[in-house]
């Protein structure tokens, strides 16, 4: 992580602490992004894993015209993917081996239009249950390299087994 990185995910914390996270997996992180990565509309758009840790996720999708609607901004819905996307992973970070994380159901709120060189979203859990898990996603365009708030989600997500 690079110190722009770092400075950055350190004001994209919440003002509240986080809670204490219970890992049952002590090796999520390869099978978390293994499973981002199998994602084929993440690859599509470009979106990276930029952070992988207990109860946290970050996604970045670099700037392209690819992603954008007519106005130049990121689409709305690419904006909730990337969102749904890092809500399910820090889900999954906490979930017990030999599962897969699904999205139950989310929101998104656009708060202002989401430009910049890259989109960075966000998430952490905000509760860790045996089945059901609650994730909350903050979402910011980065200009020259300041960050600016551009949408919020809330996310439920479902621990599957393996099949």
């Amino acid at each position: 992580m690079t110190a722009m990185d770092a400075s950055l995910t350190e004001r994209l914390l919440p003002a509240h602490d986080l809670p204490e996270y219970r890992v049952q997996d002590p090796d999520f992180e390869p099978r978390v992004r293994a499973s981002f990565e199998a994602q084929a509309i993440m690859r599509a758009i470009g979106a990276v894993m930029t952070v992988c840790a207990p109860g946290i996720c970050q996604i970045e999708l670099p700037w392209s015209e690819m992603v954008t609607q007519q106005d130049g901004f990121y689409h709305g819905g690419i904006v909730g993917a990337v969102a749904d996307s890092a809500c399910g992973y820090a889900c999954h970070t906490l979930m017990r081996p030999s599962t897969r994380v699904l999205t139950v159901e989310y929101k998104l709120n656009l708060m202002a239009p989401a430009v910049g060189a890259k989109l960075i979203a966000r998430a952490r859990v905000l509760r860790a249950g045996r089945t059901l898990s609650i994730a909350q996603c903050d979402v910011f365009g980065d200009r020259d390299g300041r960050p600016v708030f551009c949408a919020a989600s809330q996310s439920t997500l479902i621990e599957v087994a393996e099949s």
